[in-house]
């Protein structure tokens, strides 16, 4: 795979002669490798060439709006091979929050407040046509759950097994009232953050193909899964945008189906770091 990534390189950008390439891993949709310690490509895996194709085309559009609105860094696009369903990106600094969590997400609060306030206050008219509309109900989003339950049961405590249980018998929240533009997977392994506590600084939020026309509770629920309620709702309040009180069940609903799904991936795919996180953010996300 590195001399293919090399060679695209090559291809992409004449005149380059690739140094290094060093994969850098992969989630259920996308890899990524990244060249000279500079750039960062990312090869799309799921849907057929013309989705791949159509897909590329749309998240590099969607990253030149957003670099408009959002206050915190986003990658920069060098280069695109749509029918190859590549992009190759300006490497930004900092490691994701996954591999170096937090024991204090005060820093964050801010900053992601601030970022979450301009991206969903982008009008719409701007990113249609860029962006998808993601109507998926929570009935949906509940029996995908389930069905990730099913794969981590075996390895689940029994108190930690009973608290999911209860939540997957429980029925699923009204749908939005609204769509706003979302960044759609706004968890750990998305956000680069870089400094030392309580120095930490926000330097990008990366991965964005699946941004989307969507619930704003969806952006939000990740940060609650992953950073603490008590962070997600110091964002909220602080975001002063579209989430308000009466959307709260949705959060909580959201940043549970989520952590489910994480914690499967984990153990589909042997990550560690996913398992780990899924259930060390378990006992507070189903509190």
């Amino acid at each position: 795979m590195g001399d293919e990534v090399r060679a695209l390189v090559e291809r992409l950008l004449p005149g380059r002669e690739v140094r290094t390439v060093v994969r850098l891993g992969g989630g259920l949709d996308h890899e990524a490798h990244e060249v000279d310690g500079e750039l960062v490509v990312r090869r799309r895996r799921t849907g057929d060439p013309d989705e791949r194709a159509a897909a590329v085309r749309r998240e590099a559009a969607l990253l030149e709006v957003v670099a408009g609105v959002s206050p915190l860094p986003v990658p920069e696009v060098v280069a695109a091979d749509p029918e190859a369903g590549v992009l190759v990106l300006r490497e930004l600094p900092g490691r994701p929050l996954l591999d170096r969590p937090l024991a204090d997400p005060a820093p964050l609060v801010a900053p992601l407040a601030g970022f979450l306030r301009a991206l969903h206050a982008t009008p719409v008219d701007r990113v249609e046509g860029i962006a998808p509309r993601d109507a998926t109900p929570p009935a949906e989003w509940l029996a995908e759950a389930r069905d990730a339950f099913q794969v981590v049961a075996p390895g689940l405590p029994g108190a930690d097994r009973q608290r999911v249980e209860a939540f997957l018998d429980a029925p699923p929240p009204a749908p939005p009232a609204v769509a706003v533009l979302c960044h759609n997977d706004l968890g750990a392994e998305h956000l680069l953050v870089d400094g030392e506590p309580p120095a930490v600084v926000v330097t990008g939020v990366i991965d964005w193909g699946d941004a989307a026309l969507g619930d704003p509770a969806v952006d939000l629920a990740r940060l609650h899964r992953d950073l603490g309620p008590a962070a997600a709702e110091a964002i909220r309040r602080r975001d002063d945008g579209l989430i308000g009180d009466e959307d709260l069940d949705r959060v909580a609903f959201y940043a549970r189906c989520a952590l489910l799904e994480d914690l499967a991936y984990g153990v589909r795919s042997g990550d560690e770091r996913y398992r780990r996180a899924a259930l060390a953010n378990l006992a507070r996300t189903f509190a």
